[in-house]
């Protein structure tokens, strides 16, 4: 059967990453819903949660987890307990710049665990209660680093590219069912990412950036009308493109000039 297209999101939201950024804006503009919002980051939720009162949520809850880790993700479902979830945003992600062998293995390993094996997890757990309703939403946040081998932003770039895949096909294992997957795909976006990251000492880092507001809005109104996928911004809908169609040893270097440091470091 086909995707049905809403107007509007109704009932509990769960959102992750919401303490900034894309996630941050995925609050508000669910809060302009009138839904009751669970937002969860790893650290301060503050500013999201003030975001999401003052667009119009129902109610918003907090938790400060650490997605990376099984515990952390458990923490979640246990928020949620037996509240039908109408829509998951897994979008909590973590970046990290230079060479891979000159990256602490630890931190390294986070980001897979962050990006990967968490959200994963928490998909795997919201995903069976919607499917056992055959009702509900999941925007993932990816990105069009997915499609690109990406020297000096490795980890990262191979994770958003599990993530890309990780979505089209679960949204095609579910395709007799009323539960959306949508994957948001965005380029380099205006949020603290590259600073955390260590990236701002590259061409990455000192590039225009897409406005957070706009790729949530994108996001949001794609998973709304059902859609498997969106990459927000007509030139990373062309830098996908190439990214895909390219050898991919043209496009490692390609990389390479994007997001190695300039000055010193590998």
């Amino acid at each position: 059967m086909s995707k049905r297209s809403i107007d509007a999101l109704e009932g509990f939201v769960v959102i992750t990453g919401a303490s900034s950024g894309i996630g941050l804006e995925l609050a508000r503009r669910a809060g302009e819903d009138g839904v009751s919002l669970l937002l969860v980051a790893d650290r301060d939720l503050s500013e999201g949660e003030a975001a999401a009162k003052a667009a119009g949520a129902k109610e918003v809850e907090t938790l400060v987890c650490n997605l990376a880790t099984d515990a952390g993700v458990e923490q979640v479902v246990a928020a949620i307990g037996s509240r039908p979830v109408s829509a998951l945003f897994a979008n909590a992600g973590q970046g990290l710049g230079h060479a891979f062998l000159e990256q602490d293995w630890e931190e390294a390993r986070k980001v897979i665990d962050t990006n990967v094996v968490g959200t994963a997890h928490l998909i795997h757990a919201v995903g069976r209660q919607m499917r056992a309703r055959d009702e509900g939403r999941i925007l993932v946040t990816g990105s069009i680093a997915g499609h690109m081998p990406g020297s000096f932003q490795l980890v990262y770039n191979s994770t958003k590219a599990f993530i890309n895949n990780f979505c089209i096909g679960l949204a095609n294992e579910l395709k007799e069912t009323n539960v959306v997957v949508t994957c948001l795909e965005p380029g380099p976006t205006d949020t603290e990412f590259f600073e955390r990251a260590g990236l701002m000492d590259t061409n990455a880092g000192q590039s225009d950036k897409a406005d957070p507001v706009k790729v949530a809005h994108d996001g949001y109104k794609a998973m709304l009308a059902g859609d498997d996928d969106i990459v927000s911004g007509f030139m990373n809908k062309v830098q996908a493109v190439f990214g895909d169609i390219l050898p991919n040893d043209m496009v490692a270097q390609m990389h390479r000039k994007f997001a190695k440091p300039k000055h010193g470091g590998s």
